[in-house]
């Protein structure tokens, strides 16, 4: 008896102590860090994320970087054997040759090497093997066990700076050195480094095109990272490394990759003692004598705007060389940011997905300005504001579906902050249009449609109205104007389908913002425009189909609707040609109504396979179907949005390296996960309405924002909720009987519980009213 109750008291104790560190406990952000094309069985690879420290939206990340590019955007994948170094910023989920990765930080002993060297030769440079079971990650913090020599490298983060601890042996010629040239994608262009004291160096790396970098340079990414980096070891014996770049080499991902060029780091200048330097590919070193297990610390602040935003931002956030109090404050940061939703019930695998998917949605849109509200504008002038905090990284095609949506009501001053981000970068650049996929300033044109104006119209339609709405609005017309179906109310070329009925949505949006606004002929004028979908439709094939210049339909494959990039990017007409969320009733009337649509769907999910890898069916791995899951609730079938949202979370979703299908995509794909196994989500953002779905937990408390609603908490709670008993039926919302498979975002700002009663059977009388 006293063995059991040992146990008991045991695990309550172990329990307890879990419950007390709160949500941030549950990240593994490990989830979705490989890139690997092996795995994927495509070459767009798996999640992409990067395990390193990071705060909410923060400006830092602070993470191993294993590769310098390719398509693999985050610096890191899993599987490789070796680390490069510790970078203090870092894109999540992405590919297109990735960016950042700037300020470059590497414990190393023995003799000084300049170049990284590659992963089948580490010894030839400054990269490092490393013990893969020592790497431990969580919320803010990252550690690993370096065996080229017997380091450990830990790092975690502040908003606007790092922290990192170098435990080393005992060797007399110890070093942190720092690759100043360094940039996933590529290289920065051009650095300058200053030693200000015996502790303190400032400098900066300008990023630009010619240094490939977003899109290997067709991404445009043109910015300048300032550090202001501490040490708590003396610089007494430390240099700098230049390497000599002829004026005539190009300096794209290639060339930085190739042999020449890595030859000619190899062999850079070391200038021991330089104060200050300036040039194309230089480092920064510093050395000391360590004894055995001998902690060094450096920290950093970085800023895009000044060296004096840098300092600043390092001296408001880490002001003494406290590692671990910083750590605890970056993990007490996490519980309240990740605390805005609490969920019971579950297995402890279902919270630690649901929460590290909550982590990943707050990684962007980062914040761009400093601690004194001052940041880089699209004129490339410092603008300083106190009415809004300047965001970046808008993944627009991707996260306009759910990664937007859900901060919406979880972080509305979020998207508040991103719609104006947006417009005042219009204003600034001149442009007078809003980007769809932006990058620091930079308008990447990446991927299609005008999705900052789907944002801007749901923010509107959900009282986000912090925004200057009359440039706002400008400068919505102005996007679908220059990018749209035009005078033929179609587009044609290779991407036909996609395009056509991605800007009819974005049309449809723009015609809702424009009644919410008065403006009665804009309104009818782009609601007309929202059904121009209907024009790429081929009724001779009973599917969308891609037509050319002079209006004729181009050839039909023998594969018919199921051939990947058959006017679509990224997916098949039949994938693709479900995306008219802005009129689902015209668009089942146009494929043969209900009962063949729903045939069709039942097709489209039940052929999928088991792992639900990247697929011709519903093929979760990337964004064009997200929405299709919950088209059921608008096809009078509820009970099947219910059965395969559940599936969906149960075989898309998991706590481990290769957990995530597909490509984050700067919080797309985390935030389907949140939203659909808290029992929401919309098919079309810029309505206020949510389709109601089956939770993957017994109960969901989301905290409200008193500044945009007018209730507290929202909650989700369900009765006999289990895996087996996954249709919803009954409903109560406030205490009363409840018969719609919806909700209308009024309903959660203004707080209450919606109560779900669960059964292992579809209860086909429920939801559809």
């Amino acid at each position: 008896m006293m063995k059991r109750t040992s146990i008991f008291i045991l695990t309550l104790l172990v329990t307890t102590i879990s419950r007390a560190q709160g949500p941030a406990a549950y990240v593994n952000p490990f989830i979705g860090a490989s890139t690997s094309e092996g795995a994927a069985g495509i070459y767009h690879g798996l999640g992409k994320t990067f395990p390193g420290a990071a705060t909410p939206f923060g400006m830092v990340q602070l993470s191993p970087n294993t590769i310098t590019g390719g398509d693999n955007g985050s610096g890191y994948s899993y599987e490789h054997k070796t680390i490069e170094g510790f970078a203090f910023t870092q894109m999540s989920g992405i590919g297109w040759y990735g960016d950042l990765g700037n300020f470059l930080v590497m414990p190393t002993v023995g003799a000084l090497q300049t170049a990284a060297g590659d992963q089948q030769h580490p010894k030839e440079g400054y990269r490092s093997t490393y013990a893969k079971q020592s790497e431990k990650a969580s919320a803010g913090y990252y550690s690993v066990q370096l065996t080229e020599q017997p380091i450990t490298a830990e790092m975690t983060a502040a908003p606007h700076s790092g922290i990192m601890r170098f435990t080393f042996p005992a060797n007399g010629q110890s070093r942190i050195q720092i690759d100043l040239a360094r940039r996933v994608g590529g290289t920065s262009t051009w650095q300058e480094v200053k030693v200000l004291n015996d502790s303190t160096i400032a400098g900066y790396m300008q990023c630009t095109p010619e240094g490939g970098g977003w899109g290997n340079g067709a991404g445009k990414g043109n910015y300048t990272v300032y550090f202001y980096a501490q040490f708590n070891k003396p610089l007494k014996k430390y240099g700098v490394w230049s390497a000599d770049i002829p004026d005539g080499w190009s300096r794209k991902l290639e060339d930085v990759q190739s042999d020449r060029y890595q030859q000619q780091v190899a062999k850079a200048s070391i200038l021991p003692g330089v104060n200050e330097k300036a040039g194309k590919h230089l480092g920064f070193y510093t050395e000391f004598t360590t004894s055995d297990q001998e902690a060094v610390l450096m920290k950093a602040g970085i800023s895009f705007v000044s060296v004096d935003g840098a300092k600043a931002n390092l001296e408001a956030e880490i002001k003494d060389w406290n590692f671990d109090g910083v750590r605890q404050q970056t993990f007490d940061a996490w519980n309240k940011a990740l605390g805005k939703m609490t969920v019971t019930g579950g297995t402890e695998e279902e919270k630690k997905v649901f929460y590290t998917a909550l982590y990943h949605t707050m990684i962007d849109p980062r914040n761009f300005s400093d601690v004194d509200g001052k940041y880089i504008g699209g004129d490339g002038k410092i603008h300083a504001t106190d009415k809004f905090s300047k965001r970046t990284i808008f993944s627009g095609w991707d996260v306009f579906r759910s990664q937007m949506p859900l901060q919406t009501i979880i972080n509305p001053r979020v998207v508040n902050d991103m719609v104006n981000s947006l417009v005042t970068l219009a204003d600034e650049t001149g442009n007078h249009y809003l980007e769809r996929w932006e990058f620091l300033n930079a308008y990447s044109g990446c991927m299609i449609g005008n999705p900052a104006v789907s944002v801007m119209t749901d923010a509107w339609t959900k009282g986000i109205r912090g925004f200057d709405i009359n440039k706002g609005y400008t400068y919505a017309k102005n996007s679908v104007e220059k990018f749209g179906n035009g005078v033929k109310g179609y587009s044609t070329g290779g991407l036909s389908v996609s395009l056509t009925l991605e800007y009819a949505y974005f049309d449809w949006c723009v015609g809702k913002l424009a009644g919410a606004l008065g403006k009665k002929e804009d309104e009818k004028k782009y609601i007309a425009r929202g059904a121009n979908y209907k024009n790429v439709f081929d009724k001779n094939k009973d599917w969308f189909r891609p037509r050319n210049d002079d209006g004729s339909w181009q050839t039909w494959p023998a594969t018919g609707r199921m051939q990947q990039g058959y006017g679509t990017i990224e997916s098949s007409p039949w994938q693709q040609g479900w995306f008219v969320p802005q009129d689902v009733p015209g668009m089942v009337t146009l494929m043969g109504g209900k009962e063949k649509v729903l045939a069709d769907l039942d097709t489209f999910f039940t052929k999928m396979p088991e792992n639900m890898m990247w697929n011709d069916y519903y093929n979760h791995a990337n964004e064009p179907v997200h929405h299709v899951p919950f088209l059921f609730n608008r096809l009078g079938a509820p009970w099947l949005t219910q059965h395969w949202t559940r599936e969906i979370c149960a075989r898309a979703y998991h706590n481990s390296v290769e957990g995530l299908v597909g490509n984050e995509d700067v919080g797309q794909m985390s935030a389907w996960y949140v939203l659909a196994a808290s029992g929401l989500h919309p098919v079309c953002p810029g309505s206020p309405r949510y389709e109601i779905t089956s939770p993957v937990f017994d109960s969901i408390h989301i905290a409200l924002d008193p500044a945009y609603a007018k209730g507290k908490q929202f909650s989700i709670s369900t009765r006999n909720n289990s895996p087996a008993n996954r249709y919803i039926q009954r409903a109560w919302l406030n205490g009363k009987p409840y018969q719609h498979c919806y909700l209308n975002h009024a309903n959660i700002a203004a707080g209450g519980t919606l109560v779900l009663e669960m059964g292992s059977q579809p209860a086909k009388n429920w939801g559809i009213q």
